[in-house]
């Protein structure tokens, strides 16, 4: 698909494309969700498919959601991202989540959904009107060439955010992420400015302590703070 950038993110443009290309990746972006769930099940088969983004689950119509791809100068899938609006009706994202938290689980085989929990983080009480939900992050693993720790998720993330910010120029964004995985700064890597422990305990079935996730979350505000922030100075921090 052809992309029209606001003029303003022209330079983040021009720097975004001159970084992957040195990288030797080509970025694609699509919303039709069974093309991309063909490409999960047959290129990305150390992670399944997240179920916010299955399109047998969840009716994800164009004008509502995207999918984000990078591959290598062989083709390889290197990254994955996906991107859908989540109506609220009015609600805070903590009132939407305590009933509606099940649709966003790991993906893990064995998640008991039953026995699992939300607990209402402060953000989450101040997220509220136009939301966006982001998830199926993931980089390919160092088999795949050298594509973590360069710098190169900082690019993609934010990539990803100007297209959220550029379709749909939401109140928040939001997403969750593996504790084990916000340690590792992964979330300030993705431009998240706030990363609250403790929203999701998932129990898996022959686990006896349960995985917990983060909820990582930014404003608009931040997002067009994080977007002006001069991208090659962000890939020489995270590198």
């Amino acid at each position: 698909m052809t992309i029209q950038f606001p003029q303003d993110a022209a330079p983040f443009i021009a720097t975004s494309r001159n970084i992957l290309r040195s990288f030797g990746v080509e970025i694609t972006i699509g919303s039709d969700f069974a093309e991309y769930s063909k490409i999960i099940r047959e290129e990305r088969k150390v992670q399944n498919l997240g179920a916010p983004f299955d399109h047998e689950q969840h009716e994800l119509k164009p004008a509502d959601s995207f999918w984000l791809i990078g591959r290598n100068d062989d083709g390889d899938l290197i990254h994955t991202q996906a991107a859908k609006k989540v109506p609220l009706g009015g609600k805070t994202l903590a009132a939407h989540l305590l009933r509606r938290f099940r649709d966003f689980p790991p993906p893990l085989p064995g998640v008991d959904l039953k026995r699992s929990r939300f607990r209402a983080s402060p953000g989450s009480h101040h997220i509220k009107g136009n939301v966006v939900y982001h998830g199926e992050v993931w980089m390919a693993p160092p088999e795949k060439g050298r594509y973590r720790g360069v710098g190169l998720s900082t690019v993609l993330a934010r990539t990803g955010l100007l297209e959220v910010m550029r379709r749909w120029d939401p109140d928040f964004m939001y997403g969750f992420m593996l504790r084990k995985v916000a340690f590792k700064g992964f979330a300030e890597r993705m431009g998240y400015m706030h990363n609250e422990p403790g929203a999701l305990k998932w129990q898996i079935e022959g686990i006896e302590e349960p995985i917990e996730a983060f909820l990582t979350w930014l404003s608009a505000e931040d997002a067009r703070y994080m977007l002006d922030i001069p991208v090659e100075d962000l890939v020489a921090e995270a590198a």
